[in-house]
């Protein structure tokens, strides 16, 4: 159990990818991972390995990226598919002492190639599922592109052992932004930074059964995958990863393995309630549901606890961003989500992180008044790597500007409205629109507000697979709501949406103006 004076005066250690790696393994060598599909970075390893196997081939592939001439400091972008293979190469990476940079595969070739651009000669390591827009990215030297059967087929004379450490504020790893309104920005971190941000993730898992399994479907290239994995191995849990969160998939999976724990992003949940409502026995065996740096309507949090078998399931749902890690949390179960809202995101960790409401001027506002939502955290990343002035405009005193709007409630929890540039005229949160149109419409699988040519609030809406369209329902439930436009429907597989999943509201709006869908 989490020691009680933890709770109190909380330490960290740094995090350093590869050392942590081989520790947990060294601790825990028979401790199981489990994935839903082989891996082209590291075939030898196949659906089932142990920490302390996993560990072994970490150090093979650590070694040639060492022989294929990286060196410490160097920046080695992990550009490929999004399987569990892209965080195994990362530690590799971390072996070799260099800097992995983890960039999505939905991003295009001239977008990669401006993020490459802010980077010192640049590696890059990619696959079969990236090999053609590799070939267009200009920024990184030919030579320093490595498809990932080179590095398997990387012949090593003499092994010498990882390589040096950075020091505990140096840039250790990078991941980026969703690039919802530009070119995604590098988040640079360091050991110290990932190291506080795994104490919070640890007081979390502290309450969870060792002996029980835990699945999730995360992006691998978010920094959340990382600081997961991390503190999962740290207590020797062992796991599964659903690289592919196509509904069968998931189904499979979680019926071979009962995971006693299930995490993804909230727009994937959402989407697996479509199993629930088939079958709920998917879900039984889950008795911790837990959602990152999103919010999630009531609905579909009742849905997975209703489905759990647990006497008392809790579905977590925790707020933060990229910049910041975890902030708030909220341990929702069937009766407290009778008296509450999905609008209530929970409250910071004693010690480790606090959220406030400001007026524009910064000047804390009373609870029951929205403004905008800043944050401080002890696991804050270091920079925007190559646009530090942009990092340093967001800071106001030690408090990191989330971009978010929202209140302090009377209880003193966080409520999240909007984001800032999401905003529409005469609506206080298109966030809450959204959760009570999901909660009462049950034939939609998404919902998103976003704003016509002249700012009105124009609805865009998915029906769930085998379903129709209501529209006596629809019209009957935005009849007490502000005035909506008559809603566009597009199939679920047409929202643009970022690697985790969130939908690319800026875009869409273009995408709507340019006439890519239909009004009702």
């Amino acid at each position: 159990m989490f020691p009680i004076k933890e709770l109190f005066k909380p330490t960290s250690r740094p995090l350093y990818l590869y050392e942590n790696f081989r520790q947990a393994a060294d601790a825990h060598p028979a401790s199981m991972i489990h994935l839903d599909a082989p891996l082209s970075a590291y075939p030898e390893i196949g659906l089932h390995v142990t920490y302390a196997e996993a560990a072994a081939a970490v150090a093979r592939r650590g070694e040639q990226f060492i022989a294929q001439g990286i060196a410490p400091g160097d920046h080695v972008v992990v550009y490929k598919s999004a399987l569990f293979d892209s965080y195994l190469l990362a530690v590799a990476v971390s072996y070799a002492g260099a800097v992995p940079v983890m960039i999505s595969p939905h991003l295009d070739a001239e977008t990669v190639t401006v993020m490459g651009a802010r980077l010192k000669q640049p590696w890059l390591v990619f696959d079969a599922a990236t090999n053609d827009k590799v070939a267009a990215i200009t920024s990184v030297d030919k030579a320093r592109k490595l498809d990932t059967q080179v590095i398997r087929d990387t012949v090593v004379e003499k092994p010498g052992g990882p390589a040096r450490k950075p020091a505990v504020r140096d840039i250790a790893y990078m991941t980026h932004t969703s690039g919802t309104t530009g070119i995604p920005k590098f988040i640079a971190h360091s050991p110290t930074s990932m190291g506080w941000r795994v104490t919070w993730q640890r007081r979390v898992l502290s309450f969870v059964d060792r002996q029980g399994l835990i699945a999730f479907h995360i992006s691998p290239v978010h920094s959340r995958f990382n600081i997961g994995i991390s503190s999962l191995m740290s207590y020797g849990f062992s796991f599964l990863n659903i690289g592919d969160p196509r509904e069968d998939n998931v189904e499979a999976m979680l019926r071979q393995y009962r995971p006693l724990a299930l995490e993804s992003h909230p727009n994937h949940l959402v989407r697996w309630t479509s199993l629930i409502d088939r079958d709920p026995s998917v879900f039984a065996s889950v008795k911790y549901v837990h959602s990152t740096f999103d919010a999630v309507n009531k609905g579909t949090m009742l849905k997975y606890l209703n489905a759990s078998g647990h006497r008392v399931p809790v579905y977590l749902q925790v707020y933060g961003q990229s910049e910041c890690g975890p902030m708030v949390v909220r341990a929702n179960t069937r009766t407290s989500l009778r008296y509450s809202d999905a609008r209530g995101m929970g409250y910071g960790v004693p010690k480790l992180t606090r959220v406030r409401v400001v007026d524009e001027a910064g000047h804390p506002l009373p609870r029951g008044k929205q403004g905008v939502i800043e944050m401080s955290s002890r696991g804050r990343a270091v920079t925007y790597y190559g646009e530090e002035e942009r990092f340093e405009k967001n800071l106001r005193d030690g408090w990191w500007n989330s971009g978010d709007q929202g209140e302090i409630t009377p209880t003193g929890q966080l409520a999240l409205h909007d984001r800032q540039v999401d905003l529409i005229d005469e609506v206080k949160s298109t966030l809450a629109i959204e959760d009570a149109l999901l909660d009462k419409l049950h034939f939609l699988n998404e919902v998103v507000l976003v704003r016509t040519a002249d700012g009105d609030p124009q609805p865009v809406v998915s029906v769930s697979d085998g379903q129709e369209m209501d529209w006596d329902a629809w019209w009957a439930c935005v009849a007490d709501m502000p005035r909506l436009e008559a809603p566009v429907i597009l199939p679920f597989e047409k929202f643009p949406r970022t690697a985790t999943m969130k939908v690319q509201r800026n875009r869409l709006e273009q995408l709507l103006r340019g006439g890519a869908s239909h009004a009702a």
